[in-house]
């Protein structure tokens, strides 16, 4: 499995203080016309079908990463499972639709609005009068209030991993009627639509024992078109079945079987006929476009997808080959960005501008083309920490950090007091100084990795894109030489390049020399130290098959600061600890993983980006802000866009956020995470879902005869 992104929300936080919150935001949303927002980079590729095309009956084998400990999301230890079951058997008031925004799920609601703001809130919510529970009783205030009460906080016996929105409700009561459900909030609520979704019954929520284990294995009471039927523990699979008091369309398959299959299994399973669909790593997408091309039925593979070994083995395969035939690669973008974490807790980066230097360093868009470009899918940096383009939310932020610039980058170092040749001073006589015969065993290393790394990567069919690395080297020529002054400065950061070369005059040859003299080679390139110790951050890794995009990544981002002087140890840990052991406790400099994007960014990325502050006992609790990286103002926006009923104001407050993270250089966005699915051919209305939220009782597979849609859905 992927091991790149935190599970479920948890509850954590921590502390560090920057200066960041006195820079200078760029004006985010001004008087042009055209929403910042943008539109979706891809749409969902489901093979759409309308119902009347799709077979009444069968099964439907999907491969999960595990069979959830809980399938009450609301807990600790829920996963991606947890939440897949919650939204084909329960009701939720709000759904995602294809740009990631909500729309109301009419199965389970008629309207919900604001009614009142003084002098206090009020939502009221009605309700489809057809929306039943399977045990026949109707969905009303009863279980609106139910939940409430269990995720308010106030009874620490609910074991509950979050309760955001919940605490702020003053009390929930019946309408005019049956059907309608009034809801108090305390404090003003702007994510009041994130509520209620999912909704459990009065009968798992009713109680702190109820709650904590009722749920954690079974489901006996659900309103979707599917129902738990069965978890199957021994053979790792969970059977959804069709709802009988389902009142909505009814569900075209009869059973959803959900299977845990580690995703190297997963091709393997899809040719043996154990699955239908599966989501798969690009390392995958090469043994299926094989068999297709094979088969005369589908145009030349992504080149990143294709292992040359195992592709060798494919061939002469031809029962593999065979089986293959009928599936095909479904593609779009998970909602969800890879960033690069910068651990601000101590070392190097706890100075701000050694972290701008990193997050200068790099060339956002070589790193997402690196991923994306194989793969067909569009490139584009992702340019929000806390919205993906097509949210409302969505705003480009990162002018207020600024680009790649290899010489700014270097300027930040220097100013910080990291100089070439800086560790030399108490060398003792007869060590050699990293002088130029240094730097030229240096480079000839880094060709050879170079050379090793070209290779790995041709094999997948990636060469245009480490060509685009060798052109893009900022401030430089092909071989990367700094030419002195040629790197287009204004007058405020040439003073501070200026400020770079006087304190390096003691290692940089040229450093005077005139404008557009050539420094020597490895002169821009050298080890940086302070203080009699190198620069060197600990860039920590997954290890797992699951994860080998992530290192390709980080190689290449290992060259792009070794540019600027900054070293990289590379070190590679288990999957399993790596979140766990590194990420959450902090031991790391560098780190790669993904955050989901939300709907609701001023409730849900707060805890990611929060001030970490301190505990009663002395220690940090950091929530998710696993960087511990912070900054008041940061909180305050927050505070502010969740406690306003104004949309427009919320999206200014959540942008001016975002140019603050981005100026407090803690995580760097890189890319929207590719998502890729592998599909039966004749299955439809499912694949890689994008932003919207899975219609499950129009999954299923074609009538004889019948057709998909041609191309992707762009809803």
């Amino acid at each position: 499995m992927s091991h790149d992104r935190p599970g479920p929300r948890a509850v954590m936080r921590s502390v560090v203080f920057l200066t960041a919150g006195a820079l200078a935001v760029p004006a985010l949303a001004g008087c042009a016309a055209e929403d910042p927002a943008g539109k979706p980079l891809a749409g969902q590729d489901i093979a759409p079908a309308a119902r009347s095309q799709v077979a009444d009956g069968g099964t439907l084998r999907w491969a999960v990463d595990a069979v959830p400990e809980t399938l009450n999301t609301f807990q600790a230890d829920a996963d991606a499972t947890s939440t897949r079951v919650a939204q084909a058997v329960l009701p939720s008031m709000y759904r995602l639709d294809g740009s990631g925004r909500p729309e109301i799920n009419s199965d389970y609601l008629e309207s919900a609005k604001v009614v009142d703001t003084e002098p206090k809130q009020v939502v009221l919510y009605k309700l489809n009068q057809q929306a039943v529970w399977s045990d026949g009783r109707e969905v009303g205030a009863a279980d609106f209030a139910a939940q409430w009460r269990a995720l308010s906080g106030k009874d620490s016996a609910y074991w509950t991993a979050r309760n955001a929105g919940y605490e702020r409700i003053e009390r929930i009561e019946r309408g005019a009627n049956d059907l309608e459900v009034k809801v108090t909030f305390g404090r003003t609520y702007a994510d009041w639509r994130s509520l209620f979704s999912p909704l459990y019954p009065k009968d798992v929520m009713g109680t702190p024992d109820s709650f904590n284990d009722a749920a954690r294995r079974k489901l006996k009471i659900t309103a979707g078109p599917f129902a738990v039927r069965k978890i199957d523990r021994k053979d790792d699979e969970i059977v959804l079945a069709r709802n009988p008091r389902w009142w909505g369309s009814p569900a075209k398959l009869d059973k959803i079987v959900l299977r845990a299959v580690d995703r190297d299994e997963r091709v393997d399973e899809l040719a043996a006929g154990n699955l239908d669909l599966a989501e798969v790593d690009p390392q995958a997408v090469g043994r299926i476009k094989f068999a297709a091309r094979a088969a005369g039925q589908g145009t030349a593979s992504p080149k990143a997808g294709a292992d040359s070994k195992r592709a060798a083995v494919t061939e002469d395969d031809a029962d593999e080959r065979e089986a293959l035939k009928g599936f095909e690669i479904r593609r779009s973008l998970e909602p969800a960005y890879t960033q690069l974490a910068l651990n601000g807790a101590d070392g190097p980066l706890a100075d701000e501008r050694v972290r701008r230097a990193v997050a200068r360093a790099l060339d956002r868009e070589e790193l997402a083309e690196l991923v994306l470009k194989p793969l067909g899918l569009p490139v584009e940096p992702v340019g929000s920490h806390l919205a993906l383009s097509g949210q409302a939310a969505y705003a480009d932020g990162s002018g207020a950090l600024g680009g790649q610039d290899t010489a700014e980058a270097r300027a930040l170092l220097a100013d910080a007091g990291w100089v070439r040749g800086g560790a030399l001073k108490e060398q003792e006589q007869g060590e050699k100084a990293a002088g130029a015969e240094g730097e030229d065993e240096k480079k000839k290393q880094d060709k050879k990795e170079k050379k090793a790394e070209e290779g790995s990567e041709d094999s997948e069919g990636s060469k245009s894109s480490e060509d685009s690395a060798d052109s893009k080297d900022s401030a430089g020529g092909d071989d990367g030489t700094y030419i002195v002054g040629e790197d287009g400065k204004a007058p405020a950061e040439a003073d501070r390049e200026k400020k770079a070369h006087e304190l390096n005059q003691g290692g940089v040859p040229g450093a005077y020399a005139p404008k557009g003299t050539a420094a020597p080679a490895g002169a821009a390139t050298g080890a940086l130290a302070k203080d009699g110790k190198p620069l060197t951050l600990r860039f920590v890794l997954p290890s797992g098959t699951g994860s080998e995009s992530l290192r390709t990544v980080a190689e290449r981002i290992r060259r792009m600061l070794d540019r600027v002087g900054i070293r990289t140890e590379l070190s590679k840990v288990s999957d399993e600890s790596y979140f766990k052991d590194h990420i959450a406790s902090g031991e790391y400099d560098l780190a790669l993983y993904s955050w989901p994007a939300s709907a609701y960014p001023a409730t849900d990325a707060r805890p990611i980006f929060a001030k970490p502050v301190p505990a009663a006992d002395g220690s940090l609790n950091v929530e998710q802000n696993y960087t511990r990286v912070g900054t008041d103002q940061v909180d305050q926006l927050f505070d502010q866009a969740v406690s306003t009923l104004n949309e427009s104001e919320t999206k200014s407050l959540i942008r001016k956020a975002d140019a603050r993270i981005w100026a407090a250089a803690g995580s760097i966005p890189l890319y929207q995470r590719p998502q890729l699915t592998a599909a039966g051919k004749n299955l439809v209305n499912a694949g890689a879902f994008g932003f919207r939220t899975p219609v499950y009782e129009d999954m299923g597979f074609l009538k004889k005869g019948a057709r998909p849609a041609a191309g992707p859905s762009k809803k």
